[in-house]
Order: structure tokens, then C-alpha cells, then sequence
């Protein structure tokens, strides 16, 4: 069976949501027990894409509230907890507990709670004379936001400024490690496998595949371990690939533009938790949701643009073709002799055309909906030239470069100064030497449009370090190496390992073809140095590539530290559907970003290493 985390993930919360007690098959707990969830803002975003209010009503929810917001006592009701395990919530469920709120508290933590907070909780709720109210603890390993059946992020902000901050200690870098592993072994909890890791050496990658391989081990020798409910024939049957990866392996898909209608949308309208606001037709805001309910979403997401366009105009005739059909059937020929046998006939075409009614409505909505969406889009696709930008940027990744008069032009041309910003970042992550002349030429065209220059500066400074390590030998490229990290923090030996995927020239990701290549398990020498680890082998064996054990696989989980984005997901996802049997991908990452936000990272590390101009960073958004 295919790994479907967002199945998985709802099954989890459900069974949280009926006070952790069996589900039956239709669903819902066998008795029914009327209660109030509580959630704090983060477990809110993981609950938001999965369960919808009704949802919440079908399983006796009646009432569900922030948890830092103040709420008036419900007697003789349990309320089901849903938190992150961190100290404010901790004193906050005391507090609660010691007003007898509510009748009992079922706490269900998004990861595994430490220990030092389960004693406070406990020393907390003795004191206040109210620990008999506390029903349940559960670790529920649920710290993830899961947005499509193949798609999670952990949300935490900001890893890429984490890991590159030039200033980061060991201990702030060896805590976000740890939370990346956290949310990852939630992942694995979550889908009940323990998957054979592999990764490139050097930097976050290694650091995160190899803290997750102990977390593994160490839980496996436990015998009622999360990974043991198929007994012990699980690890007879084909095991996932978990791929990690981090951001600079790649550098260039989180900040070119694209014209896919999934990452499009996501860009330019700002898509959350699978969420957007749009500019209604009659004034004010629209909502919208985008997610596995909406068909034309899930068919479309990844084709271009103008395709998009066709394929609405196509949907639209054919819905209108379709009542056309209802009222033909259901309006009687005009000028006929009425008679019995036309009643019965016209009643039976009623009856359909009453049935039809709500799929056909349910049409029109979505229609509408994506109709006002890539209306909104070509707006801003005119006004700022995006499909210019989406071409130059492509044409500079083959050629390797761009006329120097093109390049100008551009960067005086149409597009927000973001969109600017991003275009000259692609241009030195394309061209295989820079030269100098060019690139002043370019930073004084982003000053005179007030651009802070700072993410611009800063990829020039890895790209120089870049190339310079490419021509070095391997032992005085040692000492770049190490002068480089003490320089510029931790990842600029991933960096390295980069280069070519920097200066990758087809239109396939260099991910994906790795992550293609993985799959196979094939010796292939794009990939043969890359690190294995087995949490099942014995302990000797890890970390290095061996019989690239047992390839191909059929299921893989990707996972991209330091930020992903839907381009990255959508090219995954057509692997996946291109091989031959169909094989499953699942992507993951940090934080979905969008270019924007981004290149707002680099902004961040460009000023910290005082790189750049000193325009204020909030007016480069406009």
C-alpha cells in the first residue's frame, strides 16, 4: 500500500479527537462523548488543512478555543488538549487544572514532552490539589503540517538563516538539528517505517541523517517501539528511501520564477496552509481553499499557465453544454400536444435534473473560483513581464550566461524589485565565470531601482568561494574549506558539494535526477559518495555506501532542510508518475517558501556578514 501521510496524519488526530479510544470503520468513536479541543497557534496550522468544522462536530466537538485566550469554566465535560510541549503551555494547562475549567483533561503533545516539563506539569498539578482531573498524557509525534497526500513542512522559520548565520554557535545549531530530526521521526511515527537514509556528505544534510539515524536505533531497542505494529516481518517488506537534502544543494529552484499554476499561485498570491485571498470581481476579498477537494487543483497544478487558461475556458463550455442538456430534457418541445405518456417521461427527467443540480453547482463554483484566481494572476503576470523572467531565467541556466545588454535591460525593465533582485541572483548562480564589469554593472542597475543588494552579494561571495574551491587542488582546498566555514558558518561545505547542481544546464532539477538515481539504487557516480544509513543494520555498517542496499525502491521520502517550494514538489511528483510501474514520492521540508521570502533570507545572512547597500529591506518588497 502506498504511503499516504495525509491519510495517516488525520487518522492520528481523529483517534486524538475521540479521547485516544478506537476508531469503528465509519469513523467516529463508539460512544458519544460531547467535548472541547484546545490548541495553541502551532497545532492549530496542523489541524487547519486537515479537519474542517464539521468535521469537528461529527466527532462531538462542540466547542474549540486558542489555548492562550481566557475561557469560562464547562463543567462536566472532558477537553482534549492538543499542544506544543513547551513551558508557557505547560503553566497554562496548571493553571486550567487548578480552576477545574473542565471535568477531565486528555493532553495530547505535538512531539515526544521532556522530561523536566512532565515533572513540572506534575509538581504543578499536585500542588494546585488537581492532578486527578489530568485523565491522559499522549506524545502524539505529530509535529507537521501535512498540505497534500505527498506533502509536509515542518514550519519552522527561518532554518537557512539558522544554519548559515556566520555568528551561530555549535549548541544553536545542534538545537535546530534536533528539532529538524524531531519533526522527521514524527514523520516516520506517523507512517509506521523506518526507511533507509541516504544524503551527501558534509553539512546539515549529514548532520540531520545521522542524528536521525541514532534517534531510530535508540528507539528501536525499546520493545514496544512506534515502528512495531506490524510485528516482525515489517522489515521483510520493501523499505522507503528517506533523501535528505539541504538548500544549497540547489540553490537556484528557491529563487527563480516559474510558470506552473501550483508554484504561480503560490508566488505570486501568497497560497498558505492551502489558503489565498484574492481580489473579489465586485470589490473586497475572496477566500479560497486549494487543496485535494478541488479537482481542478489536483488535474492542473502543474501545468503552465496559458494551459491553465485553455483548460477553464474547456471546463466552462463543457459545464454549459451540460445545462444546456438539463433544460432541453426537462423543458418539454415547444408547441407539443401534452399528453400522459410526455408526463411520465418529463417527471423521470426532472428527477435527474434535481439530482444533477448540486454536482453541476459544485462545477460552476470551481470554475468561478479558478476563473477569478488566473484572472488575478494574468494581472500581475502583465504588469510585472513574469513570463519574460520565466524565460530569460530558463534561457540563462542552458546557455550558462545571458547578453550583457539583455541582462541590463531586464533589470530596468518592468517587474517589483524583488522580481529584480531575484533575476540578478539567477544570473550569477548561471554564468559559469563572473565577470567583474558585468556584475558592478548590475548591482549599480539594482541600486538605481533601490534594491538592497545584500542577497545579491552574498551569492556572489559563495559563487567566488565556489569556483575558487573548484580550481584548488584537493589540499590547499582543505584550507579553503576551513577558512571558509570559520568565515561564513556551517554550510559552505554543502556549498561546495554544489557546484554543478549550481550550473546545472537541462530543464529536469538537479534533485530530481538524483533523487531518480537514489531510487534505483544503480552504482551511478553522481551519487556514489552519498551516505547510507540503515537504523535497522548494525551499527558498523552505516554511513557507508555499500550495496546500495536492495534498490530500486518503490516509495521514497524527500526532504529538503532550509526551505522547499512547490516547483521542487511538482518536478517529485511528475518522477514519480513518469516511471513504469508508477512509483510514490513524498516531499518535505522546513518551511515552503516562496521566492520572495527567500531571498529575503539571503537578504538577512548578506547584512550579517556586511555584505550589500543599507536600503531598508522592507521597502525591497514593493
Amino acid at each position: 500500500m502506498a504511503l499516504n501521510l495525509r491519510q495517516k496524519q488525520t487518522e492520528c488526530i481523529i483517534r486524538m479527537l475521540n479521547l485516544n479510544q478506537p476508531v469503528n470503520p465509519a469513523g467516529t468513536a463508539n460512544e458519544d462523548v460531547y467535548k472541547i479541543l484546545i490548541y495553541d497557534k502551532f497545532c492549530q496550522n496542523i489541524l487547519s488543512p486537515l479537519i474542517h468544522v464539521k468535521d469537528l462536530r461529527k466527532h462531538g466537538v462542540t466547542l474549540y478555543f486558542l489555548i492562550d485566550k481566557d475561557r469560562k469554566p464547562v463543567h462536566d465535560v472532558p477537553a482534549v488538549y492538543f499542544v506544543q510541549p513547551d513551558h508557557s503551555n505547560i503553566q497554562r494547562i496548571v493553571a486550567d487544572a487548578s480552576r477545574s475549567l473542565y471535568d477531565s483533561f486528555h493532553l495530547n503533545f505535538s512531539s515526544s514532552i521532556p522530561r523536566p516539563l512532565l515533572e513540572d506539569l506534575a509538581s504543578g498539578t499536585l500542588n494546585s490539589d488537581s492532578i486527578h482531573r489530568i485523565s491522559k498524557v499522549h506524545d502524539q509525534y505529530l509535529e507537521f503540517v501535512t498540505l497534500e497526500d505527498n506533502l509536509f513542512s515542518l514550519s519552522h522559520k527561518s532554518t537557512y538563516v539558522q544554519l548559515n548565520d556566520p555568528s551561530a554557535g555549535d549548541k544553536e545549531i545542534e538545537d535546530i538539528i534536533e528539532t529538524v530530526v524531531s519533526g522527521l521521526f514524527g514523520v516516520l511515527a506517523t507512517l509506521a517505517v523506518v526507511p533507509i537514509i541516504r544524503c551527501p556528505r558534509g553539512g546539515p544534510a549529514e548532520m540531520v541523517a545521522s542524528a536521525l539515524d541514532q534517534k531510530l536505533r535508540d528507539h528501536l531497542l525499546s520493545k514496544n517501539n512506534l515502528f512495531s505494529e506490524g510485528g516482525g516481518f515489517v522489515s521483510s517488506f520493501q523499505r522507503p528511501i528517506l533523501c535528505i537534502f539541504d538548500r544549497t544543494f540547489e540553490l537556484s529552484v528557491g529563487i527563480q520564477h516559474d510558470f506552473r499554476y501550483r508554484p504561480l499561485v503560490h508566488d505570486i498570491l501568497g497560497l498558505r496552509l492551502n489558503r489565498l485571498s484574492v481580489p473579489g470581481e465586485k470589490g473586497g476579498m475572496k477566500s479560497y481553499e486549494l487543496d485535494s477537494s478541488d479537482p481542478f487543483w489536483m488535474s492542473n497544478g502543474s501545468l503552465e499557465f496559458p494551459e491553465v487558461a485553455v483548460e477553464i475556458e474547456t471546463q466552462l463550455n463543457k459545464y454549459k453544454k451540460d445545462v444546456d442538456e438539463v433544460n432541453r430534457r426537462t423543458g418539454g418541445t415547444a408547441g407539443a400536444e401534452f399528453d400522459g405518456t410526455d408526463l411520465i417521461g418529463n417527471t423521470k427527467h426532472l428527477m435527474n435534473a434535481v439530482n444533477s443540480l448540486p454536482e453541476l453547482t459544485e462545477r460552476k463554483q470551481v470554475i468561478d473560483k479558478h476563473t477569478n484566481i488566473a484572472t488575478v494572476l494574468l494581472g500581475e503576470i502583465k504588469e510585472r513581464s513574469l513570463d519574460s523572467y520565466v524565460k530569460k531565467e530558463n534561457d540563462m541556466m542552458v546557455r550558462g550566461g545571458i547578453d550583457r545588454n539583455e541582462l541590463l535591460s531586464v533589470l530596468k525593465g518592468k517587474g517589483t524589485k524583488i522580481d529584480k533582485l531575484r533575476f540578478a541572483i539567477m544570473y550569477i548562480i548561471s554564468s559559469e565565470t563572473i565577470n567583474p564589469s558585468e556584475a558592478e554593472a548590475v548591482e549599480a542597475a539594482l541600486r538605481e531601482s533601490e534594491v538592497d543588494t545584500s542577497a545579491f552579494q552574498y551569492v556572489k561571495k559563495i559563487k567566488s568561494l565556489n569556483v575558487s574551491l573548484a580550481s584548488a587542488n584537493s589540499a590547499s582546498r582543505n584550507n579553503i574549506v576551513d577558512w571558509a566555514e570559520k568565515l561564513y558558518g556551517q554550510s559552505i561545505s554543502a556549498v561546495t558539494a554544489g557546484v554543478k547542481n549550481l550550473l546545472s544546464s537541462d530543464r529536469q532539477l538537479a534533485l530530481t535526477r538524483t533523487v531518480e538515481a537514489l531510487m534505483e539504487g544503480k552504482p551511478n557516480p553522481e551519487i556514489d559518495s552519498y551516505l547510507v544509513f540503515d537504523p535497522r543494520a548494525p551499527k558498523s555498517s552505516s554511513g557507508t555506501s555499500g550495496n546500495h542496499l536492495k534498490g530500486p525502491f518503490k516509495e521514497a521520502i524527500v526532504f529538503m532542510i532550509g526551505g522547499g517550494n512547490y516547483v521542487e514538489y511538482g518536478s517529485l511528483q511528475d518522477l514519480a508518475q513518469r516511471q513504469q510501474p508508477v512509483k510514490h514520492v513524498i516531499y518535505g521540508t522546513t518551511e515552503i517558501l516562496t521566492g520572495m521570502e527567500f531571498v529575503e533570507q539571503l537578504t538577512i545572512l548578506g547584512q550579517k556578514m556586511g555584505l550589500g547597500s543599507s536600503v531598508a529591506t522592507s521597502s525591497a518588497t514593493h
